[in-house]
């Protein structure tokens, strides 16, 4: 059994013991939090009816809030000495998906 959720502004395909990281949740690590279903996938039965996914709930635990990957940011201006140099890092956060109630 899968289902599509959505997750952190995007859409993510997820099965019960996954691991996704996601846009920062302010949850404290060990909690667990609800992600809304968009499609349930159950053997050969699909579901995608709003009415349906209404009583399906599927379940995360936060394992631990994360860093992304440094992007550098260079401003050049050329013939006006202009440089600026700025750095980011996206605050992240990983979840385990621990049921899929339907």
């Amino acid at each position: 059994m899968y289902a599509i959720v959505r997750a952190g502004g995007r859409q993510e395909k997820v099965s019960v013991g996954d691991v996704l990281t996601i846009d920062k949740v302010a949850v404290a690590a060990g909690e667990s939090i609800e992600l809304q279903p968009l499609l349930l996938v159950d053997g050969s039965t699909v579901t995608s009816d709003a009415g349906k996914l209404a009583k399906v709930t599927v379940k995360a635990e936060v394992v631990k809030a994360a860093k992304g990957p440094k992007i550098t940011i260079i401003k050049y201006k050329n013939k006006t000495g202009y440089r600026k140099r700025q750095g980011h890092r996206q605050p992240l956060t990983l979840v385990k998906v621990t049921a899929i109630e339907a």
